[in-house]
Order: structure tokens, then sequence, then C-alpha cells
């Protein structure tokens, strides 16, 4: 056990392709499962255990389209790390139904332009 190469937090955030940022957001959310070992001056170390569940974790956000909650009650339930996860029908981030469009309402589809005109024109109507 203590020969076990650790490797970098800027090693397993290349590995992983995301920011160092969001791994240490991830020790805080995912506790039980990622502990990496600190070293002088606080640096982080990861274990290859912990990098295996860090790429499970991104597998589950990323590839899954899981939510934080959703890799917390697997942890909870036993069954994070299991090759076999099957994804409960869970929404993926950023699948939420668009805001209803109320006429007069200004939307990405407008152009700046435009919506400077109609402000010109309300500030008109609106003066007395």
């Amino acid at each position: 056990m203590a020969n076990e190469p650790f490797i970098s937090i800027n090693e397993v955030a290349k590995q992983l392709d995301i920011p160092a940022h969001t791994l240490r957001y991830w020790e805080k959310q995912f506790p039980v499962s990622i502990k990496p070992a600190t070293g002088a001056g606080g640096r982080r170390y990861y274990r290859p255990e912990t990098v295996a569940a860090l790429k499970q974790v991104r597998e589950l956000l990323y590839d899954r389209g899981m939510t934080i909650a959703g890799v917390k009650k697997l942890i909870k339930d036993g069954k994070f790390m299991n090759a076999d996860i099957t994804v409960p029908n869970e929404k993926p981030i950023g699948t939420a139904k668009p805001a209803k469009q109320t006429p007069g309402t200004i939307t990405d589809s407008i152009s700046i332009d435009k919506a400077i005109d109609l402000l010109e024109q309300a500030r008109k109507v609106l003066k007395p």
C-alpha cells in the first residue's frame, strides 16, 4: 500500500480533461468516495483507486447526464463503482423546458438593434 504511485491534482485533471477546481469541488460533494492524500503545503495527491472513482463520477455526470444528487444516491445505496450501473430516468442537466414566452417578450432570436428600437418606441409612448 505504501508503494502505490500518487498522482498530482494537475495530472488527474489532464487525464480526465476537467479543471482542477472541479476535482476539489467533487471532493466536497463526495467525501466518502474521493479522498486525496495531502502533502506538504496541502497539495493533493490521488491514489489509483481515487482516480478510478473520479473517472466514474465524470462518466456519470458528463457522459450519462446524472446530477450530483443522483451520484450521491448511488454512493448511499452502495451502487457506486459498479460497472453495470443503470441510470434511473433522470433528466440530464440542461434539459429543462424553455420558459413560456408571452407577447412582447424579447428572446434570443431578436437582434440588439431591434431591442433598442423597441425600447425607444416604448420610451416615446410612456413619455408624457
